[in-house]
């Protein structure tokens, strides 16, 4: 069955860093490329990072030199490594499978939520 579990977040001042985690089931993960994504309060989500399957890293703009992501494909796991983090990096992050919501799909975990304090 679809399952998306993050984890890994807290609150980190200005600067810090933060690694969060997200377990993603078999289905989900195995051919798929596994994005994170970002909603700021009052703000829509959007991605800030991605990774294929054998391993290409696409990072938005505005986190490129500071987030970074990886993946374990035997654990089923994908990571965002997060430094230099900023007041405006503060969000629910959130994993999915870039693939599937193309294909439709609208399922999402519950995400973990990351506050830098200044």
């Amino acid at each position: 069955q679809v399952q998306l579990v993050e984890s890994g977040g807290g609150l980190v001042q200005a600067g810090g860093s933060l690694r969060v985690s997200c377990a993603a089931s078999g289905r989900i993960f195995r051919f798929s490329t596994m994005g994170w994504y970002r909603q700021a309060p009052g703000k829509q989500r959007e991605l800030v990072a991605s990774i294929t399957r054998d391993g290409r890293l696409n990072i938005a703009d505005s986190v490129k030199g500071r987030f970074t992501v990886s993946r374990e494909n035997a654990k089923n796991m994908v990571y965002l490594q997060m430094g230099s983090l900023k007041p405006e990096d503060t969000a629910v992050y959130y994993c999915n499978s870039i693939n599937g919501l193309v294909a439709g799909m609208e399922y999402w975990g519950k995400g973990t939520l990351v506050t830098v304090s200044s």
